[in-house]
């Protein structure tokens, strides 16, 4: 399993198009091979900061994600909306806890 964890500082004034576009890609996204889990997150204090959360299945699926139709859409759609260059992690998990 490979968490992905996406920072990406929008411009202000296009925070509600990058909404509608992750509102338009987010099922898509779920539904291709290999993606488990996808979350969007904001940033409390700073309202142009979002997070992307995805886990997949390994890092082939990630790639094939990166790879596919379906990213480049999307991602030239987004990264004209872009306030400063995306900052990117794949994390792999040492722990999980619930209280």
């Amino acid at each position: 399993m490979l968490t992905r964890v996406v920072k990406l500082t929008i411009n202000l004034e296009n925070k509600v198009d990058f909404l509608r576009i992750f509102d338009e890609s987010k099922e898509k996204i779920l539904a291709f091979e290999g993606c488990q889990h996808l979350k969007l997150f904001s940033d409390k204090k700073y309202p142009s900061i979002f997070f992307t959360y995805s886990v997949w299945e390994n890092e082939t699926a990630l790639n094939n994600y990166r790879h596919s139709d379906l990213f480049k859409d999307t991602w030239s759609r987004t990264k004209k909306l872009f306030a400063c260059r995306p900052e990117a992690w794949s994390l792999d998990q040492l722990f999980e806890g619930d209280s």
